[in-house]
């Protein structure tokens, strides 16, 4: 996603524009289907873009991996920002986000590149506090509401997409109807406090969750 500007992008900021997205697209694909060491070539076969003009926008392969973490943050924030628009009921804006970020094919395969342990960046650290923010949300109305067990916490949401976003070998109809069916199952049980006491773990913090997204700090 592009910083906001003053009216819309013109001539070669739109073609520029047009050509990031399908280099972040090709990028998602790719990354999914090969995984890390994919060749950047294949990204700009797949975009329709000259080497040449990908890395002058990319220099490095992860260059264009801190660009994907940006883009799925943001997307995954206008997400859950539109489902608290369009679904007054805390609950019902929960389902829709869950279930719209698993139906998306921009956030689906870049679910498990925005868990790449790639050093944090200031656009990291924005994007980040960004996505925070609303899922928090998202998660305290439901709380507040009553209809969420009150040790969901909202750094459990990118790490339960991780889960339920597993490749398998089928179509990705069907792999998003699956993805889907165990939503529902899991989203029973988050309305329903234990029973038997405690749970056996405690749930994430977002310092756990930027843990696991960001490299250690280098000297």
């Amino acid at each position: 996603m592009h910083a906001d500007r003053t009216g819309p992008p013109r001539g070669r900021q739109k073609e520029a524009d047009r050509n990031d997205e399908r280099v972040l697209r090709a990028a998602r694909e790719v990354f999914a289907e090969l995984g890390w060491n994919a060749p950047v070539s294949e990204i700009a076969r797949r975009a329709g873009v000259g080497m040449g003009s990908l890395y002058r926008r990319y220099p490095a392969k992860e260059d264009l991996a801190q660009a994907l973490r940006v883009d799925g943050m943001n997307r995954l924030t206008s997400l859950a920002r539109t489902a608290m628009t369009d679904h007054p009921d805390p609950w019902t804006a929960l389902t829709a986000f869950l279930r719209a970020a698993l139906s998306s094919p921009d956030t689906s395969s870049l679910l498990a590149l925005i868990g790449g342990r790639l050093p944090a960046t200031a656009e990291i650290d924005t994007a980040d506090n960004r996505l925070q923010q609303a899922l928090d949300d998202l998660v305290n109305a439901a709380h507040r509401n009553g209809a969420l067990c009150q040790d969901f916490t909202s750094a459990d949401i990118p790490l339960l997409l991780n889960h339920l976003n597993a490749r398998l070998p089928t179509t990705t109809e069907r792999a998003t109807e699956l993805h889907l069916r165990y939503l529902d199952l899991i989203l029973t049980g988050l309305r329903t406090p234990p029973t038997t006491g405690d749970r056996p773990t405690s749930p994430p913090d977002w310092t756990e969750l930027r843990n696991l997204w960001n490299a250690p700090a280098t000297r």
